[in-house]
């Protein structure tokens, strides 16, 4: 079974996709920017800001779908520079401290010009 999940309190999808998927015992999150839930705009700022905001809406939707981020068994790290890594993985650590997932970082490009980091997120969670 497949379930399409959209969570109160997140920021609004800017596109035809579903904030999480969770198919059997995976919830699948979209990738999240630096976006306010609050205000639903952008939050621009340092990396470690970026970051910060990008993984708060990240723990918002896991706990949306009953998850957590101690639940995360993988993600992927989108950085627009490299030269970032280490204080987005500064910042990373605060939210996983123990719990390390499996993780991939890329240095790409984004629509958005503004935006310094995009993650994704996979977490196992049984259904009970």
């Amino acid at each position: 079974m497949i379930d399409r999940i959209t969570p109160s309190g997140i920021p609004t999808p800017r596109g035809p996709y579903s904030p999480a998927v969770r198919a059997g015992d995976f919830v699948y999150v979209s990738g999240q920017g630096p976006v306010d839930p609050e205000t639903n705009q952008f939050s621009f700022g340092d990396i470690k800001h970026e970051t910060r905001v990008v993984l708060n809406n990240v723990r918002l939707i896991l706990e949306g779908c009953g998850a957590s981020m101690r639940d995360v068994v993988k993600c992927n790290v989108y950085l627009r520079d490299g030269d970032d890594f280490a204080a987005m993985n500064e910042v990373y650590g605060e939210f996983f401290g123990e719990a390390k997932p499996a993780r991939t970082t890329i240095e790409c490009k984004f629509a958005n010009k503004q935006m310094k980091v995009e993650i994704d997120a996979v977490a196992y969670q049984p259904k009970a």
